[in-house]
Order: structure tokens, then C-alpha cells, then sequence
């Protein structure tokens, strides 16, 4: 009987979550936290709460729909709930944002960033076999920058660049992200200042050990061809695949030869120990890393993977040439849903946005995760952009809410859309459109705005 009550009670609470998230059109993203998979977790990390205007699972909701959609303010977040109510016979007193603006205050950030992480540790891990590369998990890892407001709380948190002069300069992070590569899921990031004492990428890094499993492969650029994170990464049973880093010299005709430009060589341990490495760490570190250097096109690549035999040189470019997933995968972050300049005043509600952009991403590339096993492809063939745009307009008409046919319609159309194969693609860093004739803002706004009122515009 009393596995019966529990039962009963944990289906009613269930109900009350769904019930309170299809109030309002911005809530059908929270619908896919709701689901059998995610609502275990959602409801453990939901902060104990009194029924107000915008509990928090309206409040995430519309947040994560502000970042999905180009006009980003709180006020058409708000204007867009409003209409709904409105369109289902409800009541609207205001559309003043004082309210929805405390209640995304009030979201604790380890929820945010909890059910972020757990989508993504749910993506990867259920991912099919032949999405990953030989039955392993690949891991990419970059970092990134992204500016903020230019306020007191925010320079001091994430202080401008050094050659930036006050008042015209506007506070900048550093973001390192772990992301899977066989669903394109972010599994776990960290975030800095731009410069500072172990603020660096490989600092941030060091703070993600727990998102790499053993049997992992980690792929990344020159920047993360370093010693002491290979060294770290064996010991924990994980596989690299890094650029040469340009610091270090390669020559082919030392080391045990295993083919044209391939050879296995031991790269010693430094003498000197990082000042953020216990002296204990440092001795228990291997006096040497045995490791193969290879050459293919104009990369030299630098590998755990030592035996030719199972891993050949073709095998390792191919799997190298995926590594520019992760620059698409931050571009999506930042220029598709919109997060390379964060909106809020303060550092803690910036960490908070930039988790919320984190989670509307993973939720994104869970639709496109089960639009590829529908479409029977793999998920990084679809489009990231077509899917948002996509849910975008399905919410807009309220479909998601409909228990018919149009959820399979849904995957079906993300699954109809296919980015075009372009390996080996070039392309120059160069802007073809001119910027307009302005000149840079060099002063405080407040000065700039007492010279023209004296003197008129230039």
C-alpha cells in the first residue's frame, strides 16, 4: 500500500509540474524537461517555492525562450506572456517586467546549470553506436570570449583589457566548454576573467576534469598540447588527440620509427613545476610520456594512440578534421542563440544567462538528437539553425501542446534539412561589407555627450 501512495503521489506531483508549465506558450521548452527522462531531475532541483505571478518554471521558461528569440528583451518575453494568457481567457493586470525580472533573480544558478549538465550527461550517454567514432565517446574542447555590460559590478568581476582605456572598453570573460561530438551536447564549461592567475584555458580546463569518463577521447588544438594535462588525462583513462603545439620542435629521425612521418617518441617531464601543482602532484607525475608524433598534410598531430596498426595515419587526420565541429558548436552559442554580448548588470546574473543559453542549447540538440534517429542520421547532418527556427514557430502556434501527431511532424521536418558536406572548406577572415563611416567611441559616453552639447556633433 505504501508503494501504491508513493507512486500515486509522485504521478500527481508530475501532473502539478505539467499542469503549471503549459500555463503560458514560453513553458513548452520546460514541457521536454517534464519528460520520463529529465523529471526526476527537474523536480529535485526545483527551489522550494510559494505560487506566485512567475514561479520558476515559467520564469526558466521564458528566459530560455528570451535567448531563442532575436528580440532578447525582458519586456517582449513578457508582452509574449501576456498575449498568451489573453488568448486562453486569462487574466492580464500589467506588463510591467519589475516582476518576471525578480523572479529570473531569484532562480538559483546550481539549478540552471545542474539541469544543463544532466541533459547533456543524458544526450551523450544515450547517443547511438554509430554516431561515435569506433564506440568511443570524443569529446572537443575550446574557449571562447564574450562581453558584457560596461558596469561597475561587471569590471570588477571580469575587468576590460588592459589596452582598452576606462569608459570605453566593456568587461570580458573567458569560456572554456567541453562538448560531445557525437550529438554536439555541452556536457560541462567553466568561465573566467579574460586575464589573471589561472584564468587561462588551460586553467579553466583543470576546473572540467569530471566531465572526461575513462575510455574518453579528448580532441582539441595546439593550444592544449601540454604535458601536464596529457599526463593527467592518461592517468584518468583518457585518450588524446591534439595539434602539435608550434612551441616544440618535431624531428622524425629520433624516436621508434612507424612509418612515413610517424614515430613514437618520450617527451620528458618538465623540470619545472607550474606554481598552481602541489609539490606531491608534481613528484607523483611519470618522469617521461610515451607518445606519437605524426605528420599529415601540414599538421603534425600528437596522440595517445601508439599502435599504427589500430589506429593508422588516415584514421587519425579524419578524426582531426572533425575537431572543427567545436568552432560550428560556439558559433551556434554565440551567434545563433545570440550570447556573444550578455544583457544583465551584474556577474551573477551574466553566469546565470550564460547557463540558461547552455540549457536552451542542450535542449536544442536533444530535438535534433531525436530528429536523427527518426530521419536515421547522424545528428551533427542536421541543421542547428533550422531546428531553432523551427521550435521557434512551432511554440509561437502553440503545437507542442497538442497530444497529436505534430511532435513526429516535428522531427520529421528537422530531419528533412541537411548541412551541405564540405570537407577540407576554406575560407579568408576577412569582412567583404564595409563598416559605416563612424568614428570609435575613445571617451566615456558621459563626456562624449557634454562635448556635443557644447560644441555640436563633429
Amino acid at each position: 500500500m505504501s508503494n501504491r501512495n508513493a507512486e500515486f503521489l509522485s504521478q500527481q506531483h508530475a501532473k502539478q509540474i505539467s499542469h503549471r508549465v503549459r500555463e503560458a506558450e514560453a513553458v513548452d521548452f520546460f514541457n521536454l524537461l517534464t519528460g520520463p527522462d529529465l523529471l526526476e531531475m527537474t523536480d529535485s532541483v526545483l527551489p522550494e517555492h510559494r505560487e506566485r505571478l512567475y514561479p520558476p518554471t515559467l520564469a526558466l521558461s521564458m528566459f530560455m525562450g528570451q535567448v531563442l528569440n532575436e528580440d532578447g528583451s525582458c519586456q517582449k518575453a513578457v508582452d509574449g506572456w501576456a498575449a498568451q494568457r489573453a488568448t486562453e481567457g486569462l487574466s492580464v493586470k500589467s506588463v510591467n517586467t519589475g516582476a518576471y525580472c525578480r523572479a529570473r533573480q531569484k532562480l538559483p544558478l546550481e539549478m540552471v546549470s545542474t539541469l544543463a549538465r544532466h541533459t547533456a550527461k543524458l544526450l551523450s550517454g544515450r547517443a547511438q553506436e554509430g554516431w561515435r567514432w569506433r564506440g568511443r565517446c570524443v569529446k572537443l574542447v575550446d574557449g571562447t570570449g564574450i562581453l558584457m555590460p560596461d558596469t561597475a559590478a561587471n569590471q570588477a568581476c571580469y575587468p576590460q583589457p588592459s589596452s582598452q582605456a576606462p569608459g570605453v572598453g566593456s568587461p570580458l570573460a573567458r569560456l572554456v566548454g567541453v562538448i560531445c561530438l557525437s550529438t554536439g551536447a555541452l556536457i560541462d564549461a567553466a568561465m573566467g576573467p579574460h586575464a589573471g592567475k589561472g584564468t587561462s584555458e588551460l586553467g579553466l580546463l583543470r576546473r572540467l576534469v569530471s566531465a572526461f569518463s575513462p575510455g574518453d577521447v579528448m580532441l582539441a588544438d595546439a593550444f592544449y598540447c601540454n604535458y601536464f594535462l596529457i599526463a593527467a588525462l592518461q592517468a584518468a583513462g583518457v585518450d588524446v588527440l591534439f595539434a602539435q603545439n608550434g612551441a616544440r620542435i618535431t624531428d622524425f629521425r629520433r624516436g621508434e620509427k612507424l612509418g612515413t612521418r610517424d614515430h613514437r617518441v618520450s617527451w620528458p617531464k618538465p623540470k619545472a613545476r607550474p606554481e598552481w601543482m602541489s609539490r606531491e602532484d608534481y613528484a607523483a607525475l611519470p618522469e617521461e610520456l610515451s607518445l606519437r608524433e605524426v605528420k599529415v598534410g601540414k599538421k603534425i598531430l600528437v596522440t595517445t594512440f601508439l599502435c599504427p596498426r589500430r589506429v593508422c595515419k588516415r584514421a587519425l587526420r579524419q578524426l582531426f578534421q572533425q575537431r572543427w565541429h567545436v568552432e560550428l558548436d560556439l558559433r551556434a552559442i554565440k551567434t545563433t542563440l545570440q550570447m556573444a554580448e550578455l544583457s544583465c548588470n551584474t556577474p551573477q546574473m551574466n553566469e546565470k544567462e550564460v547557463w540558461v543559453h547552455f540549457l536552451a542549447y542542450n535542449l536544442i540538440r536533444l530535438l535534433m538528437a531525436q530528429a536523427a534517429v527518426t530521419a536515421a542520421v547522424h545528428p551533427r547532418q542536421l541543421s542547428f539553425k533550422h531546428t531553432v527556427q523551427l521550435w521557434t514557430e512551432w511554440t509561437t502556434r502553440g503545437l507542442c501542446n497538442r497530444r497529436d501527431a505534430s511532435i513526429g511532424l516535428l522531427f520529421t521536418l528537422i530531419g528533412q534539412l541537411r548541412v551541405g558536406n564540405r570537407p577540407g572548406r576554406i575560407e579568408p577572415r576577412a569582412r567583404k561589407r564595409r563598416p559605416k563611416p563612424y568614428p570609435w567611441l575613445k571617451v566615456p559616453r558621459p563626456q562624449a555627450r557634454l562635448r556635443i552639447a557644447a560644441h555640436g556633433h563633429a
